[in-house]
């Protein structure tokens, strides 16, 4: 097929709009002359893409259906054919007149009766081959086996600056906000400069065994497959612990298992052998020492170093660890990044629910509200909605802060790629969402349900939503809206979006990568010092 076949192509009319949704469109078909090299009159196949004009832009469409609403008993040049399309992405016309790259999403639709033509092999080239990212060709179109199939090699692993970008702009303008951001890939230390306060096990993040309460001391101990004597044994001996360290210091022997006050495990573990020494039965003996050698494990335990680290003295540290983690007083970083990325997943929800339980219980003793925004990335891991999965202690912090919080000035922001994973009473208690593209039914329809009715025809556009683009609802914003999030630099976006694998995989790899990697991984420290 020479150039003129190809310009020719391009050109072929289709048919014309008869009706456009927010993410859809319809196209009443017309007969047309066959192209070169085929003898059809109606060239549109299940799978094709076409083309539309816009003010702006030229908006691509994938057909997704063939119909005939009134059909004769025999076929007839009279019948009403109609095409459906999946509106893909678009090609923004730049001021000199041509072209620019195409990008998913639309941000112009195209108008009723607008022609629509079949996509010539040109378009199909730059719609799915994107010459200027990096690409890998694995093959060839279905649609037109001349042209290459790529996958864009850095795309494909996925990128977000949506979170950064809201907090960015927040603390910008709020230099004495307090926010804490829980980070389980450890993605954002580099992305709010001076303003953020960096704390990963190892470096500055120190949760003391004595904060956890019981339920979350009995998990990070025990675990989830622990004997009930076992729990009752442990919490027999935290408050043994906690009355010795209150008699040592004169205080009142006041309190239960569940307050705040520091204790030492050598006390723990003599009162384990005292209570042993007064068993009748032999037999019972197991159950202790299983115990004392789980606490006597988690304490060599370099990755546990952050709860069971050994020190001379216990110190009561509660007042400088919430002013730590909360920012108070601010001192010019107004949000903490809690880097949770090496602390070891079976205790992860754990570590969640300990930092939530704080700071609501800080909220609520507080004779003056401090106010605090906790920001929860990948949230459907510690409240999913499967009541088989997760740390139940976990998701009751992160459902109280979401009902409750704001009366004591405490908000929660939920971050999360799973809507439908995460626990619905959770979500519904948001009262400001930002949604970005959804393709999955499941997604689109929870999301949906949470927001007012109002914004039902803007959830329309979520499949049709471009990169760094967004439904905004809620009482954050004074009216449903379609919002395009600024672009944040380089320096500042978050890890995830700025690793680039063709550059990586450009190079060869120094062979001392592995052995520092190693290193890290025996010490427990996930980055260097």
């Amino acid at each position: 097929m020479d150039g003129s076949d190809i310009g020719a192509l391009s050109d072929v009319r289709i048919g014309r709009i008869i009706a456009v949704s927010a993410s859809q469109a319809v196209v009443l078909l017309e007969r047309c002359e066959p192209s070169p090299g085929s003898e059809r009159e109606w060239p549109v196949e299940m799978g094709a893409l076409v083309k539309m004009h816009t003010r702006v832009s030229t908006v691509y469409g994938m057909v997704s259906g063939l119909r005939v609403p009134l059909p004769n008993l025999s076929p007839s040049d009279q019948e009403l054919k109609v095409v459906e399309l999946e509106l893909a992405g678009e090609t923004l016309r730049e001021e000199n007149g041509e072209s620019g790259p195409f990008r998913r999403g639309v941000s112009g639709h195209p108008a009723l009766d607008e022609p629509v033509y079949l996509a010539s092999p040109a378009d199909l080239a730059q719609v799915y081959a994107r010459p200027s990212v990096a690409t890998a060709k694995i093959g060839m179109l279905h649609q037109d086996s001349a042209v290459p199939a790529y996958i864009l090699t850095n795309e494909l692993f996925g990128k977000s600056c949506v979170v950064a970008t809201i907090l960015s702009a927040v603390i910008e303008r709020n230099p004495n906000a307090h926010v804490m951001l829980i980070d389980p890939h450890g993605e954002y230390a580099a992305a709010f400069g001076d303003q953020g306060l960096v704390l990963s096990p190892g470096d500055g993040l120190h949760l003391p065994y004595w904060l956890f309460n019981y339920e979350e001391i009995v998990e990070i101990v025990l675990g989830s497959d622990r004997q009930p004597e076992q729990a009752k044994i442990l919490g027999d001996a935290i408050l043994a612990a906690k009355q010795s360290y209150f008699a040592k210091q004169g205080l009142d022997k006041t309190g239960t298992v569940d307050t705040p006050v520091p204790y030492r495990l050598s006390d723990i573990v003599r009162h384990l052998d005292t209570a042993m020494g007064a068993l009748d039965r032999p037999e019972n003996v197991a159950a202790f020492q299983a115990l004392q050698q789980r606490l006597q494990a988690l304490q060599s335990d370099a990755r546990y170093a952050f709860v069971f680290g050994q020190r001379l003295t216990v110190r009561d540290e509660l007042t400088a660890i919430i002013s730590q983690l909360l920012r108070i007083p601010v001192d010019g970083k107004p949000i903490t990044i809690l880097d949770v990325s090496g602390i070891p997943s079976e205790v992860l929800n754990v570590v969640v629910s300990v930092l939530c339980r704080l700071t609501f219980d800080f909220a609520l003793w507080s004779d003056s509200p401090v106010p605090v925004t906790i920001v929860c990335e990948e949230a459907h891991r510690y409240a999913p909605r499967d009541t088989g999965l997760g740390f139940e202690p976990a998701k009751r912090a992160l459902s109280r802060i979401a009902k409750e919080g704001r009366k004591y000035g405490i908000s929660l922001c939920v971050v999360t790629q799973r809507p439908s994973d995460l626990a619905p009473g959770l979500l519904s208690e948001c009262n400001t969402i930002f949604a970005l593209r959804m393709t999955n039914q499941d997604d689109q329809e929870i999301v949906r349900g949470a927001v007012p009715e109002a914004s039902h025809g803007l959830m329309n556009f979520l499949p049709a939503l471009r990169n760094g683009e967004a439904i905004a609802a809620g009482e954050g914003v004074s009216m449903p809206m379609r919002v395009c999030f600024d672009m944040l630099p380089d320096e500042r976006r978050p890890r995830s979006a700025t690793a680039s694998f063709t550059a990586a995989w450009s190079q060869e790899s120094e062979g001392t990568q592995v052995e520092r990697a190693v290193e890290r991984w025996r010490r427990g420290v996930r980055h260097a010092a």
